[in-house]
């Protein structure tokens, strides 16, 4: 009888301590939110900043360019720069930039003569197919070699995919993507021409002709993107994983019997995954962005050749604006990644 009313009091005491250290883990939890959401707030002001004076010191005169080298007098260009309030001081100019981009006005694009939200909405769709794709396919493909290129660490297969991952890590995508062209789609010697050289479909399809269409165009980009997106994949998840190869924590599971692909997979991977996670959001980013200069070689109709039209111009507002969504993308990326990181791995956050 004393024995169970002692237990009985033991545990009345140890509730409001559990509820004590659940109450600081929430607390801490919300602290490592604020400032995470401060963090990404301060990184979006500072965007707002750069972009505006970023693309100002580009060499060139934006109203001389939209008149496209037809003779224009100086009055014309005067006007033209009071239309477009080039001729207001450059602190009005930013104020009023700030004003707008904070109400998600961004401006009106000088060579287009529409506004720059419209645009971005028009050529979104476009870019986050192509790098969404190839986003999927180079994480799943660089998680799984890096994984089993790790856990065989040593191996022929682990000399054979870091050698290669390295290679194409390094190889410059426009470079890769020409070659392609060269290759697959000119031709070259015994091998034909198999694929379109440039575009997002042929234009005289419509609906299932369409969308084997599309695909027949999307091969040779992603096949670019996907080249040198998987070995940076492949690389950081060996990487994490070989740190995690000598800890006790995997003796012990060994120890209680498990097969050494549930020791992988149930233990050693998931530890493994916070650097790759990182990297996998940061990618996910980069689906807003595309990649400009695939995009250019291979004429995909998406952000990246519309910032290149915007940056030889220049076009000011344009370019801006997709300065904002490439960076506002990936921070909002990283702030995701990091407000997950506490469910993989408790200790952070605390």
């Amino acid at each position: 009888m004393s024995t169970t009313s002692t237990t009985g009091s033991a545990a009345v005491a140890l509730a409001p301590e559990a509820r004590a250290t659940s109450g600081g883990n929430a607390r801490a939890y919300l602290l490592y939110v604020g400032g995470r959401l401060g963090g990404a707030a301060v990184s979006l002001l500072a965007v707002l900043v750069t972009s505006f004076f970023l693309f100002r010191i580009i060499p060139g005169d934006p109203v001389k360019a939209m008149t496209h080298g037809a003779p224009t007098s100086a009055e014309q260009l005067a006007a033209l720069r009071r239309q477009f309030g080039l001729d207001q001081p450059m602190w009005q100019q930013f104020t009023d930039y700030c004003g707008k981009a904070l109400t998600g006005d961004l401006g009106t694009s000088y060579q287009f003569h529409a506004p720059v939200g419209e645009l971005i909405a028009q050529k979104l769709p476009a870019t986050l197919l192509l790098t969404g794709v190839a986003v999927v396919i180079y994480s799943t493909i660089g998680l799984w070699l890096g994984t089993r290129a790790a856990w065989r660490h040593g191996s022929l297969g682990d000399k054979l995919n870091t050698g290669v991952a390295l290679t194409l890590w390094s190889v410059p995508s426009f470079w890769l993507g020409l070659l392609l062209i060269i290759t697959f789609s000119v031709g070259a010697g015994p091998i034909p021409g198999l694929f379109p050289t440039g575009g997002m479909e042929s234009g005289d399809e419509t609906g299932f002709a369409y969308v084997v269409d599309v695909a027949h165009h999307m091969v040779l980009p992603v096949i670019t993107l996907v080249a040198v997106g998987y070995a940076q994949t492949l690389l950081v998840m060996r990487s994490s994983l070989l740190d995690e190869m000598g800890s006790d924590y995997l003796t012990t599971a060994r120890a209680k019997g498990l097969r050494d692909d549930a020791v992988r997979r149930r233990h050693a991977v998931p530890n493994a995954l916070l650097p790759t996670v990182t990297m996998v959001f940061i990618n996910l980013g980069h689906v807003a962005a595309g990649s400009i200069l695939v995009e250019t070689v291979f004429s995909w109709p998406g952000l990246g050749g519309l910032f290149y039209q915007a940056l030889s111009v220049p076009d000011l507002p344009l370019v801006q604006g997709l300065f904002v969504v490439f960076a506002g993308a990936m921070i909002v990326m990283n702030l995701l990644a990091d407000l997950l990181y506490p469910l993989l791995d408790p200790r952070v956050g605390r």
